[in-house]
């Protein structure tokens, strides 16, 4: 069923935007100079976009112009379960009313590096099912993939009927959370993404088309309540793009996730995330096609004289250690801070960020570095160094804001994928001997931590955070030989819910300080006000490394 939109603005925007979808296509029509490159979007919920705003898009400044419609790339959507919301044809890509998928940023980041034309399918339906709403032998529920088929069809018959030549280039698929649930289809989803993958080949009659297959986000709710279902349809999903060479396993879970409820977690990405989530997709396509963004930022000139000693200051952690929501252009607007969008050549700067969707090849300036023109607290928290001692700073990052505390231990969980502790000493033993190689005596002068966020929302791993913690503690260093080493363990206000607030894990923490003179305990209370529980903006990010910066200077 058409959802139609009654009000009198929306109705005139729309209609400029069907004579522009007019025009486009006779243009493409007469030119056909080459072929429009036609990307397919299909799955649950988040494919959806559920729980995004179209509002809140400005709040990103990477990404402040996608609330308005992008005139050079063509749209064809069905959205919805018993009353569907469509696009009654191609329309310029654009968000559905007052929501929107990856679709968005997917379609400017592939605009921007490619020549050809572009075009989008979208059909989504959150809470389905790949073993029934989505079957192709045996549709159930909502019966999609017929559904989806048909609206494909359609949309490209359009195109055939304005002689626009095109091709389709690839079929971006996140979906998973609902078959987890069941025990029939959560043991064959393997089988059946194998299944649903042949079968639009077949159907479509294109057998090399390539797959993108998003990963069920772990930053969510679901990563800690929900970690063995997750899990299994993560491991199937890996099988499948493991044995085809034409699908591609996408990582998903570092995007930023909604902030819902007095404690802060959810299910969905919401409105950063799906911004984020489209990005992965054409960052893939991209590389696919040998277009990936160059993104190595090199020195020029290593910054430490031959021989002199370097003190190297590793920084971990996961959400605000990785800077999910503090962006570099909003550098340039918070007074006394504007230096820090500038790269420091004076500083090596290491990093693998992300569960290494992001890492440098070598030693690079210290600047902003993350996945989306993020930074995380490492830039002021190496200016207040510059400011207050002499001699050589070298800085190592490592983060993964979709792990939660359980993922740092030496043990880790079921979840091997996820075990973080033995990448995390490589890392650290990797940045001493690069050091060390270049003619260098190093001191590592601590481990700057940033508890995890998640966990302080989450009632069983609150309770368990500290003895996680200092487990990890203890091992590493064992494995760097080095007792001593100082921890400087920062926390923000953890959730204040009644729920939650039976764990003090403020005290938890501060115990394991009373009892280990090189456990250093921060509670980080004096932020700057914030928008959302769990993650701080630009500003709060800033003072967080003054914050660690502080504490080394005050516990050397």
């Amino acid at each position: 069923m058409t959802q139609h939109f009654k009000n009198p603005v929306f109705i005139a925007i729309r209609c400029c935007l069907l004579v522009t979808t007019t025009i486009v296509l006779s243009s493409w029509g007469q030119a056909q100079s080459e072929p429009m490159r036609v990307f397919i979007f299909a799955g649950q919920s988040n494919m959806v976009g559920t729980h995004s705003r179209v509002a809140h898009i400005q709040r990103f400044p990477p990404f402040a112009e996608l609330d308005q419609p992008q005139a050079n790339v063509l749209f064809s959507y069905k959205l919805g379960r018993e009353q569907m919301a469509t696009s009654d044809g191609w329309i310029p890509l654009q968000p559905t009313k007052d929501y929107f998928g990856p679709e968005l940023s997917f379609g400017k980041h592939v605009s921007q590096r490619i020549d050809a034309p572009i075009a989008i399918i979208k059909i989504a339906s959150g809470g389905t099912t790949l073993g029934e709403d989505w079957n192709p032998d045996n549709p159930g529920g909502f019966k999609l993939y017929p559904l989806a088929l048909a609206h494909i069809q359609s949309s490209l018959g359009e195109l055939d009927r304005k002689n626009i030549p095109y091709k389709l280039e690839g079929f971006m698929w996140h979906q998973g959370e609902n078959d987890m649930f069941s025990k029939e289809f959560k043991p064959i989803y393997s089988r059946n993404l194998k299944n649903f993958i042949a079968s639009w080949r077949r159907d479509l009659k294109v057998p090399n088309l390539k797959f993108y297959i998003g990963e069920l986000c772990t930053k969510t709710i679901w990563g800690m309540d929900n970690r063995d279902n997750m899990l299994a349809i993560r491991t199937a999903q890996k099988s499948v793009t493991a044995d085809d060479p034409l699908a591609e396993y996408i990582p998903t879970s570092h995007d930023a996730v909604e902030i819902g409820g007095e404690a802060g977690l959810h299910y969905h990405y919401g409105t950063l995330g799906q911004l984020e989530h489209g990005v992965n997709y054409a960052e893939a396509y991209l590389r696919t096609i040998g277009k990936a963004t160059a993104s190595e930022r090199k020195l020029q000139k290593w910054p430490y004289a031959k021989g002199s000693p370097v003190k190297l200051f590793v920084l971990a952690g996961h959400r605000n250690m990785e800077g999910e929501r503090a962006f570099a252009q909003e550098l340039k607007t918070l007074k006394g801070h504007e230096s820090l969008a500038t790269d420091n050549p004076q500083i090596a700067f290491k990093y693998n960020l992300a569960g290494g969707f992001k890492k440098s090849s070598d030693w690079e300036p210290l600047g902003p570095a993350g996945p989306y023109d993020t930074f995380g607290p490492e830039l002021s928290f190496a200016s207040k160094l510059q400011s207050s001692i002499t001699g050589n700073v070298a800085i190592a990052k490592f983060t993964h804001s979709g792990s939660q505390m359980n993922d740092w231990t030496p043990e880790g969980t079921q979840a091997k994928d996820l075990n973080l502790y033995q990448p995390f000493i490589a890392f650290v033993k990797d940045s001493i001997r690069e050091l060390e190689s270049k003619g260098h005596s190093v001191e590592l002068a601590g481990v700057f931590y940033h508890v995890g966020e998640n966990d302080m929302a989450f009632y069983p791993y609150r309770k368990d955070a500290a003895k996680w913690l200092k487990s990890t503690i203890a091992q590493c260093r064992q494995d760097l030989a080095l007792p001593s080493l100082k921890w400087h363990v920062c926390q923000q206000p953890p959730p204040d819910q009644k729920g939650l607030n039976g764990i003090d894990v403020t005290a938890n923490l501060a115990a394991i300080a009373a009892a280990d003179p090189a456990f250093v305990h921060l509670k980080a209370l004096d932020l700057p006000p914030q928008a959302e529980n769990l993650v701080l903006d630009a500003a709060g990010i800033i003072k967080l490394g003054e914050i660690l910066a502080t504490s080394y200077l005050e516990h050397r």
